[in-house]
């Protein structure tokens, strides 16, 4: 009996000794590294508020070429896309029937001449009146004009550039019939480039002659400043809008026919701005690090505008806080940080 008595007491204490050991927490936590980081003091900065409005890149020169006289087509060496220069010939019609009209006039011209210098030597010899030889100088001056006439007309058989620019449209081919009000080609000046927008009448007290405005091509990837130079006296009475246009730097990838979108200022507002490497992006969230304490404390926020290099926050932030702007991609909620 003793025996057995002492065995049940060994197994009570080790089983105490067992539950004693489990009943002991772990503990698992494990201390963040500290990270050296750069911040900097943010605060509330200007911004002008601006309103959006579209338009279109337009060349600043542009023509539709026409002929001025009836003729069919026997030359048109341009294609589409070429570079002219002021005086290249464009197209040439068959224009006989001026040509032969031209030679007319000339055989007139020279009867006319011979009948004149007679009359003049019959007049030195008052062998004619004065108003015969008046009469004949008459007709002398006619045929003169009649062949300056004749000449003027087949000049016309050539169509020619009127300044340097570069085909933008090619609407007739060899073999058609030119006539007065048929375009032949269009071409334009791709080095005087302007954007043309049609800004509402709420706001087109707030453009201005001369004006510089932001302008950005999307396309082109470019940020212009365009001036305003030219603005349309009267609304337009469906559309409510002026159209206002805008003569634009010259920039690379920069063409015709590009959309783009300029900034009208209409007031102004402030917001903290931080610079684009501060923003942390994971996910669908975008947050900021701002400095307290001595440790990292993540603050989510919403973004506005980007600026340059900056990126204006509309919440989540305060001014006079400080934000870490650089480091912050690898920094964690609490870690503990160095400022450097």
């Amino acid at each position: 009996m003793r025996s057995a008595l002492l065995g049940l007491l060994a197994s009570a204490t080790l089983l105490l000794s067992g539950c004693g050991r489990h009943s002991k927490p772990a503990d698992s936590a494990t201390s963040l590294p500290v990270a050296t980081v750069r911040v900097q003091t943010i605060d509330d900065q200007p911004r002008a508020l601006t309103e959006e409005i579209v338009g279109t890149v337009r060349a600043r020169t542009r023509a539709t070429l026409e002929a001025k006289i009836a003729g069919r087509i026997t030359e048109l060496p341009v294609v589409l896309g070429q570079s002219l220069e002021a005086g290249d010939l464009v197209a040439r019609l068959d224009v006989r029937e001026i040509q032969a009209r031209l030679d007319q006039a000339r055989a007139v011209l020279e009867q006319a001449r011979r009948d004149r210098d007679r009359f003049a030597t019959l007049l030195r010899q008052q062998a004619v009146t004065q108003a015969e030889f008046d009469g004949v100088e008459a007709r002398f001056r006619v045929a003169e004009a009649a062949v300056a006439e004749a000449e003027t007309m087949l000049g016309y058989a050539e169509v020619r550039a009127p300044f340097d620019g570069v085909v933008t449209r090619k609407l007739a081919d060899v073999g058609d019939l030119a006539t007065p009000g048929r375009p032949l080609i269009e071409l334009e000046d791709p080095n005087a480039l302007r954007l043309e927008a049609d800004v509402p009448e709420a706001l087109i007290s707030h453009v201005q002659p001369g004006a510089k405005l932001p302008v950005r091509i999307h396309a082109a990837n470019a940020e212009l400043e365009g001036v305003v130079a030219e603005m349309a006296p009267a609304a337009d009475p469906n559309s409510r809008t002026f159209r206002v246009k805008l003569d634009l730097p010259g920039a690379p990838g920069l063409k015709p026919g590009l959309f783009g979108r300029v900034a009208v200022p209409v007031g102004e507002t402030r917001a903290p701005r931080v610079p684009a490497q501060a923003l942390v992006q994971r996910g669908q969230m975008e947050m900021v690090f701002v400095v307290a304490d001595g440790r990292a404390q993540m603050r989510l926020v919403k973004s506005g505008k980007r600026l340059g290099e900056e990126v204006e926050l509309v919440s989540g932030v305060r001014p006079g806080e400080r934000v870490v702007v650089e480091g912050a991609g690898a920094l964690m909620d609490g870690q503990p940080v160095e400022v450097r």
